[in-house]
């Protein structure tokens, strides 16, 4: 079942349970799946791949807005982005926990033989393929800066 097929599926099921948070997010996921669609200017790429970084673009979006929020004391915007952000994250790949991570990244660092922050790049440019959907870019830098010492 295509991303898609899903997210019509559980729009209908939101609409026939009258859950108006989970209904908001799902429009959102299909609004955007149209716009990438449409888009002629897209990089090449499969699907899936597309798809998987839309929905952390959504998710990222959303909980950067309830930061914002939060900032402003206005608890009750920043709960509704949070909501909308868990719904989104239902339909990505389950992320890594840190242990799970750092071995990861540990067996690339091994790999790629890196000793120093100067092998960053190397390093970041590999976990990012490997880890793609699986973990948060920022998490992942901020590990690998940790690993090479230069944290």
């Amino acid at each position: 079942m295509s991303l898609t097929e899903k997210i019509n599926a559980d729009l209908k099921s939101a609409m026939l349970a009258k859950d108006a948070a989970k209904l908001e997010a799902l429009r959102a996921v299909k609004s955007a799946l149209l716009l990438m669609d449409t888009d002629k200017d897209a990089a090449s790429g499969s699907r899936e791949d597309k798809e998987l970084k839309m929905l952390q673009k959504l998710v990222k979006q959303r909980k950067e807005a309830a930061d914002i929020y939060k900032t402003q004391n206005r608890e009750d915007l920043a709960q509704v982005e949070l909501n909308q952000a868990a719904v989104i994250e239902n339909y990505l790949p389950k992320q890594m926990s840190a242990e799970e991570l750092k071995v990861e990244l540990q067996k690339i660092i091994t790999e790629l033989g890196a000793t120093s922050a100067k092998d960053m790049g190397k390093v970041m440019g590999t976990a990012t393929k490997q880890l793609a959907g699986k973990a948060d870019g920022k998490i992942v830098s901020t590990m690998v800066k940790e690993l090479l010492g230069t944290a």
